[in-house]
């Protein structure tokens, strides 16, 4: 049900969009994170992030997506070790925001979904509609802030305390409000530095994401960026996390 609404939702803002004006320049990152070790130790990771921005007449939009993949070499109870997938995931987003011609503020649809094979919630999907606008707007410092109303479904895992029992679902759904905002500072013309963070609030759980981070160009069209990223939800079951956290370095290409 989580997958039609959020399919339905971008397939409505998305015919608004088309229908506007021609489109104007995309703003396009790409980055890419990877390390591997063997010896004493045996890891392999890999993070992938999408952040694509688009700007029409009366609209600007973004899409994001994020993947993380990670293998670790794990002891088991006889003393061997084997090589074993300790975290995959995965993150999409569209957020369309209809510019209202009064300052910088807007009337914005947004949706995510989340697919995370070792987290609290296996997959977790919203939708919001809410007010946006530009509390600062220069060449140097950016900060915005936007809020609505939503509506969440997600897939709790329940663990069952045995390794050999698989952990089980419980289905959660209901009216969530959705809080959000974004500090983008120049710092020099090689160095910028951004700050995001949502709050989605409902009854049965409270998802709060925070994303820093800081990059430095290289050349013109790539840069060096070291981030750190928490996701916390406030109602998980007995035995699992109710924080995550992801320190990365992306190689960064921008087109």
């Amino acid at each position: 049900m989580y997958k039609l609404t959020f399919a339905l939702v971008l397939t409505a803002f998305t015919t608004a969009v088309l229908a506007e004006d021609e489109k104007r320049p995309w703003d396009i990152d790409v980055g890419l994170g990877a390390i591997a070790t063997s010896g004493n130790t045996e890891t392999t990771s890999l993070q992938f992030k999408l952040d694509a921005k688009q700007n029409l007449k009366k609209w600007e939009n973004q899409y994001i997506f994020n993947s993380l993949f990670k293998e670790d070499e794990v002891e088991q109870d006889d003393g061997t070790t084997s090589t074993e997938k300790t975290a995959e995931k995965y993150f999409g987003s569209a957020k369309f925001a209809y510019l209202l011609g009064v300052e910088k503020s807007y009337m914005f649809g947004f949706g995510s979904y989340t697919d995370d094979q070792f987290g609290a919630y296996r997959t977790y999907a919203t939708v919001a509609l809410g007010y946006g606008n530009w509390l600062y707007s220069g060449p140097v410092l950016n900060w915005f802030v936007e809020a609505g109303p939503g509506y969440f479904e997600g897939e709790k895992v329940i663990g069952s305390g045995d390794d050999t029992i698989p952990d089980s679902i419980s289905d959660e759904s209901g009216a969530m409000f959705r809080a959000a905002t974004a500090l983008e500072w120049k710092i020099t013309s090689n160095a910028e530095f951004k700050q995001t963070v949502s709050v989605e609030a409902g009854a049965d759980n409270t998802r709060t994401v925070s994303e820093t981070s800081l990059s430095a160009s290289i050349t013109d069209s790539l840069e060096m960026k070291v981030g750190f990223e928490i996701a916390n939800d406030t109602d998980v079951a007995p035995g699992k996390e109710k924080t995550d956290t992801t320190t990365y370095v992306n190689l960064v290409y921008n087109f």
